[in-house]
């Protein structure tokens, strides 16, 4: 179990921002990771942070357990599992800095269409699409596995899906909480569920409830069209620290 008062300094802010993102605000979380970075390595970061997103997957999926859709989760379910898959296989051989770039680049070109190009008659509605979200759950189902930031990629299929709200907000919270509890295995075989990082991350269990009860109470208060401009913002912001990070990396 980690003792330095810093990391906590840092774990603290963290656990935080990952529960306004489960809560809702999809994409606040990208600075999580990297503040935890700064205490310990990003493999034990990782590791101790995905008990902590199941305990928020309760709260969030509990929440929103009446308002999800079916056909966006079974669009990108299997690209998904091929993602987690990948992120676990290729790891060591595609560098994180290149995934930042990829995921980056996609979200910002994604707000940049959204923003630019106007809208269809009847408002902003595409249909499923099998192609699209076996690539975009293959993303996030990935990035999840590397960065745990699935998020963009997720937005980038769901948004344009047309739904309402608490629909967007609970077919995440059931996405992501498949998606962390097929992550533990490979977390287990990578030999990263050490009883330390468990313990630790139990110390951090109590915040994370309150901060994702916190994000869900933000969520139901904000207007419905202002909370998609959020979430587009929010995207967007994630897609530029993602592209900032990983050029500045590699340079």
């Amino acid at each position: 179990m980690i003792t330095d008062p810093f990391f906590y300094v840092v774990a603290v802010p963290a656990v935080i921002l990952f529960g306004l993102s489960k809560g809702g605000f999809s994409g606040v979380a990208i600075l999580s990771m990297p503040l935890l970075s700064l205490a310990i390595s990003p493999i034990q970061a990782a590791a101790i942070m995905l008990p902590v997103l199941m305990v928020q997957d309760v709260v969030s999926v509990w929440s929103y357990r009446r308002t999800w859709d079916k056909a966006t989760l079974i669009h990108l379910a299997p690209g998904a599992l091929a993602g987690i898959l990948a992120g676990y296989v290729f790891a060591s051989y595609v560098s994180e800095p290149a995934v930042r770039i990829i995921v980056g680049i996609i979200a910002v070109v994604f707000c940049l269409d959204r923003w630019l190009r106007p809208l269809p008659a009847g408002g902003e509605k595409r249909p499923h699409n099998w192609f699209s979200g076996s690539i975009l759950g293959t993303l996030s189902g990935y990035t999840s596995f590397v960065i745990h930031v699935g998020g963009p990629p997720f937005n980038m299929y769901a948004i344009p899906r047309g739904l309402s709200r608490d629909v967007f907000v609970g077919s995440a919270a059931l996405f992501f909480a498949a998606v962390n509890l097929v992550k533990v295995t490979p977390f287990i075989a990578l030999g990263q569920l050490t009883f330390g990082n468990l313990a630790t991350a139990a110390t951090l269990f109590p915040l994370a409830v309150l901060a994702n009860m916190g994000g869900i109470w933000l969520d139901r208060r904000v207007p419905t069209i202002l909370f998609y401009r959020i979430i587009y913002i929010l995207t967007f912001g994630v897609g530029c620290v993602l592209l900032a990070d990983g050029v500045r990396a590699i340079l």
